[in-house]
C-alpha cells in the first residue's frame, strides 16, 4: 500500500449534498480498490488566481488515502467523468506504508 493525496477543485455552484455525494463516490472507489481513506479535509471556498471555467472561486477538498498504485488510475478516471470537478492533482506521499488497524 502507498499513501496518496488528491487535491480537488470543485465548482462553487455545487451544493453541499452534491459535494458529499461526490466525495462518497470517490471514497467508495478507493475502498473497492482495496484502499482505505485516511482523511478528507474541506478547505472550503477560496478565491482563484485566474478564472477556471469562468469562475473566480472554487471549493477545495484534500483527500488522503492508502491504496495500491493501480487504484489511483481508477480514482482519477472517476474524477474525470464526474461533473462539478474543475481540476485535480494526485501526489504520492509515501511508498510501502504499513496499514495501522
Amino acid at each position: 500500500m502507498r499513501k496518496f493525496e488528491t487535491l480537488l477543485l470543485l465548482s462553487p455552484e455545487l451544493a453541499a449534498d452534491a459535494r458529499e455525494a461526490l466525495l462518497g463516490t470517490l471514497t467508495g472507489v478507493v475502498e473497492r480498490e482495496q484502499g482505505k481513506m485516511v482523511a478528507a479535509d474541506h478547505w472550503g471556498m477560496r478565491d482563484l488566481a485566474y478564472p477556471v471555467q469562468k469562475h473566480m472561486r472554487g471549493y477545495y477538498v484534500r483527500l488522503e488515502y492508502l491504496a495500491p498504485g493501480e487504484a489511483v488510475a481508477e480514482v482519477e478516471r472517476n474524477i474525470r467523468i464526474s461533473d462539478g470537478i474543475f481540476k485535480f492533482v494526485t501526489v504520492k506521499l509515501a511508498d510501502a506504508v504499513e496499514e495501522v488497524a
